[in-house]
C-alpha cells in the first residue's frame, strides 16, 4: 500500500522537482552538439574516501568515456567540475528514474518506522481510557502528566547528540540502534505495575526516537534536492496522522474485547511494541546509508546522485562531524528563533497526542466510540498535509504554509476555548469537533514545513546535523508544558488548556511571518552586495562558509 501511495505521489509531483538540462548550459566546453558526448577522454572519478567502503567490500569508482561507445560506460559523459565531483550530461529522465527508485527504495521503510514510532510515542492517551490511570497511575493525574513527560525528558536532551551519530556513522545503523531502543522500551510498558516502572518505560522510548527523530530529517538530504524535500518529509511525517487514525481504530478493536485474560491496556501496549522489533531488523538491512556506500544503486546512478546533490553546494560526502560547522549552528540566532516556532506547534501536537480522545469524549461520547471519533482528524491531517506540503516544493516557499498552518491552529483553539460543551447544542457541539479537525491538522501539518525550512537554510550537513538536533531539542520543550494542561477537574472545557494553545499558536504565526520577511530582506541585501541573484549552477563552497557563502541564497 505504501509502495502504491509513493508511486502516485510522485507521478502527480515529481514533474516540478527536477532541473532540466540543456546543452547550451554545458559544462563541456569539447561536447560534441550531435552526440552529446566529449572528445576522447579518461577521467578517474574519486570521492570522499568513505564512498569507497560499502557494507559489501569496497567500491572501485571508475568512470571511462570515450566517442567510439567501445565501452558501457562511455555511454555516460562525464567532465570534472568546480566542485570537486564530476558533474554529468544526462537527461531528465535518467534523474526522473533515479528519484523513483529511491522512493520506492527508501520512503516505504520511512513511513512505517515513522508509523511505529508514533504508535509507541502516542498509545497513553489511549491506553488511559483503557484503564491504565484507574490502575498502574493509580487514578492521579500528576501520575499520567508525568508519564507522558518522561518521553519527552530524554528525547530533548539526546536529540542534538542522536542526530550527530548518524551524521558521524551510518544512519542506517543510527536508526536501527534507536527503533530497537524503543520498540523493546514499549512493548515492556505492557508489563508495568507501578508508576516507577511506567516511567522508566517512557524514558527509554524517548531515548530511541531521540536517535530515530530528526536523524530522519538529515538522512533525506543525503538523497533528496531541497526542492524535494518537504513533500517527501511530508509523505514521511503523514505515517503519524496514520498512526492517529490507526490508534483509534486499534483501541476502538481492543476495547471490544469482551473478558480479555489480561487489562485491555496491556493488549494494547503488545499489538502496537512488538511490530516495532521487526522494523528495526529491516532498517539495519534494507536502509540505505549514503549515495557514496550504497549497494542499491549503481555506479552511473551513484555519480548521478551525487551530481545532483552537488549541483550547487560543494557537499560533505564522508562520515565525522565538521566542528566547526557545529560551532556555526550554536551560535546562528536563525536556529533558536525558528526552533521556537517549531516549540509553538509541538505544544498543540502534544496536547492532541495525550489528551485529544479525552476532549473529544467531553463532546459525550462513551471511552470506546471517543476513540473511534478520533479517526476522521487524522485522515483530514494527512491529506492536508500532503497538498501542502507539495505545494511548498512547488513553489519553494515555507514561511507562508507555515504561517498559514498555525492560523489554522489558532482557528481550532478558539473554537474550543469559545464553545463551551457543557449544555452545547448540537451546533455548538459539531463546532468543537470542527475544532478538533483543525488543531489536529495544524499539528502535523507543520512538521515537514518547519523540518524543510530548518534544512533547506542550512549550508553544511554537519551544520544541518546540529541545527536539526537542536530543532528537536528546543522545540520539545513545550511538549513537556502539554502534559499538564488538561487536568481532569478542568473537563470537559479545558479553558486553561485551549488558551494556552492559542496563545502559542499566535506567536508561532507571528514568528514564521517575520522569519519570512527577514529571509526575504536578507537574500535582497546579498543579491545587492553580489551584484545580482546567483546563476542557477553556481557552485557554492558551503563547505567553508556554510550558509554565509557567496552565492547562498535562504528559502522564505
Amino acid at each position: 500500500m505504501v509502495e502504491a501511495l509513493a508511486s502516485i505521489w510522485w507521478l502527480l509531483t515529481f514533474p516540478h522537482t527536477t532541473e532540466k538540462f540543456s546543452i547550451s548550459s554545458s559544462p563541456f566546453p569539447d561536447m560534441d552538439a550531435e552526440n552529446e558526448k566529449p572528445s576522447v577522454m579518461h577521467r578517474e572519478a574519486r570521492f570522499a574516501d568513505d564512498s569507497k567502503q560499502t557494507k559489501g567490500g569496497p567500491i572501485k569508482q571508475t568512470v571511462t568515456n570515450t566517442t567510439n561507445g567501445d565501452t558501457e560506460k562511455g555511454a555516460s559523459s562525464y567532465a570534472a567540475s568546480t566542485t570537486g565531483l564530476d558533474h554529468r550530461v544526462e537527461t531528465n529522465k535518467a534523474e526522473r528514474r533515479l528519484v523513483f527508485k529511491l522512493d520506492i527504495i527508501i520512503l516505504p521503510l520511512a513511513v512505517f518506522l515513522y508509523l511505529s514510532a508514533y504508535l509507541d510515542r502516542g498509545n497513553l492517551g489511549n491506553a488511559r481510557l483503557q484503564g491504565l490511570q484507574a490502575t498502574v497511575l493509580k487514578g492521579s493525574d500528576t501520575n499520567y502528566s508525568i508519564a507522558l513527560s518522561c518521553f519527552f525528558i530524554t528525547y530533548i536532551l539526546l536529540s542534538v547528540p542522536g542526530t550527530l551519530l548518524a551524521k558521524a556513522i551510518l544512519p542506517s545503523t543510527s536508526i536501527a540502534i534507536g527503533a530497537l531502543i524503543w520498540s523493546i522500551a514499549a512493548t515492556c510498558q505492557a508489563a508495568a505495575f507501578t508508576p516507577g516502572a511506567l516511567f522508566v518505560c517512557r524514558l527509554f522510548v524517548g531515548v530511541g526516537e531521540a536517535l530515530f527523530g530528526q536523524s530522519m530529517g538529515l538522512y533525506f538530504t543525503y538523497w533528496y534536492l531541497p526542492n524535494e524535500l518537504s513533500k517527501r518529509i511530508g509523505l514521511f511525517i503523514s505515517a503519524g496522522s496514520l498512526a492517529g487514525a490507526f490508534g483509534g481504530l486499534i483501541s476502538f478493536g481492543v476495547s471490544s474485547l469482551k473478558h480479555p485474560a489480561i487489562t485491555q491496556w496491556r493488549i494494547l501496549f503488545l499489538i502496537e511494541g512488538i511490530p516495532s522489533f521487526i522494523l528495526a531488523i529491516a532498517v539495519f538491512l534494507f536502509l540505505p546509508s549514503r549515495p557514496q556506500t550504497s549497494s542499491y544503486i549503481s555506479e552511473d546512478e551513484r555519480t548521478l546522485a551525487l551530481t545532483r546533490l552537488n549541483r550547487k553546494n560543494l557537499g560533505e560526502g564522508h562520515t565525522g562531524v565538521d566542528w566547526r560547522a557545529v560551532k556555526r549552528a550554536l551560535l546562528d540566532w536563525k536556529t533558536y528563533v525558528v526552533s521556537i516556532a517549531y516549540s509553538c506547534m509541538n505544544l498543540g501536537l502534544g496536547s492532541v497526542g495525550g489528551y485529544l480522545p479525552t476532549i473529544i469524549k467531553g463532546l459525550g461520547y462513551s471511552n470506546a466510540n471517543a476513540q473511534l471519533y478520533t479517526v476522521p482528524p487524522y485522515v483530514v491531517s494527512l491529506v492536508f498535509m500532503l497538498l501542502i506540503s507539495s505545494y511548498s516544493d512547488r513553489y519553494q516557499t515555507r514561511g507562508v504554509p507555515v504561517a498559514s498552518v498555525f492560523a489554522i491552529a489558532i482557528v481550532g483553539w478558539g473554537i474550543l476555548y469559545g464553545v463551551n460543551p457543557v449544555g452545547a447544542s448540537a451546533m455548538d457541539l459539531h463546532a468543537r469537533y470542527f475544532g478538533c479537525i483543525c488543531i489536529v491538522t495544524a499539528g502535523y501539518s507543520n512538521i515537514p514545513l518547519i523540518i524543510s525550512w530548518q534544512s533547506t537554510n542550512t549550508g553544511s550537513q554537519s551544520q544541518r546535523a546540529v541545527s536539526l538536533g537542536m530543532l528537536n531539542a528546543i522545540g520539545q520543550c513545550l511538549s513537556v508544558l502539554a502534559a499538564f494542561l488538561f487536568p481532569t477537574p478542568e473537563g470537559p472545557r479545558y479553558i486553561k488548556g485551549c488558551a494556552t494553545n492559542l496563545a502559542f499558536a499566535i506567536l508561532g504565526l507571528i514568528i514564521s511571518a517575520g522569519m519570512t520577511i527577514y529571509y526575504r530582506m536578507e537574500n535582497s541585501r546579498r543579491d545587492k552586495v553580489e551584484g545580482g541573484p546567483p546563476p542557477r549552477d553556481m557552485p557554492i563552497n558551503v563547505l567553508e562558509e556554510y550558509d554565509l557563502a557567496k552565492g547562498f541564497r535562504y528559502t522564505a
